[in-house]
């Protein structure tokens, strides 16, 4: 297994980097945000283990980079000493799937490390499905309920990232980022493209899977969710 540790602590890299390396696991390392978003974004790794604290890039901008430039789907372990349950959820937000509080055991960092690494072996990251929705990323494919449904490369990069993050609720903001990058237009365009996204992806069937997370943004799911 190959995990990439983002932590400027070396005392706690060198920790992690024994237990592991001891276990059989291939560890790369980076001490500050920039090193680390390069790392990921060149090498393929089953785990990032990610710290909150970094010295030019904190840990959730980092996190929302991963995600957007990278378009990773690659598990993400938070490591922090904040504790309380709006930075965790402020971790999960921005795209992290698991969050471990400093001090913690080697042990359950390892239980952790594995339970991640096998969820996304379960699930390719050429496929994406939630529902009767499936997303062919290689293909640039959409089909719901069997059935081929077009999308122009816009929707289609922001149908990838909603189903890369499904049933979290994600701020409008981190979706412009998406489509937009830092360049966004000042009308409220992502509104209209999640209205044309319904009406593609939604419309002709019976259960809806876009919602909007009023006063937030929107999320996909197959579960219950108000509209």
């Amino acid at each position: 297994m190959k995990v990439l540790i983002i932590e400027d602590n070396q005392d706690i890299v060198a920790s992690i980097c024994d237990y592991l390396e001891g276990l059989g696991y291939t560890i790369d390392t980076a001490s500050d945000g920039m090193t680390g978003l390069n790392l990921a974004i060149t090498k393929d790794y089953d785990v990032v283990i990610l710290d909150l604290g970094l010295p030019d890039i904190d840990g959730i901008t980092l996190c929302r980079r991963i995600r957007q430039d990278a378009q990773q789907l690659v598990p993400i372990l938070m490591l922090t000493a904040r504790d309380s349950i709006e930075n965790k959820l402020e971790g999960f937000e921005s795209g992290a799937d698991d969050y471990l509080v400093k001090p913690f055991s080697l042990k359950e960092l390892t239980a952790r490390i594995k339970i991640l690494s096998e969820r996304i072996r379960r699930k390719p990251a050429s496929q994406l499905q939630i529902g009767d929705l499936l997303l062919d990323v290689d293909a640039h494919k959409a089909y719901r309920a069997g059935k081929r449904i077009d999308l122009n490369p816009t929707l289609f990069r922001l149908l990838m990232f909603l189903m890369q993050n499904p049933h979290r609720a994600i701020p409008r903001e981190e979706l412009k980022y998406v489509v937009w990058q830092d360049n966004p237009p000042e009308s409220d365009a992502l509104r209209t493209h999640f209205y044309n996204l319904r009406q593609i992806v939604d419309k002709p069937f019976d259960r809806p899977l876009l919602h909007t997370v009023r006063g937030f943004g929107f999320k996909l799911t197959d579960k219950n969710a108000e509209d």
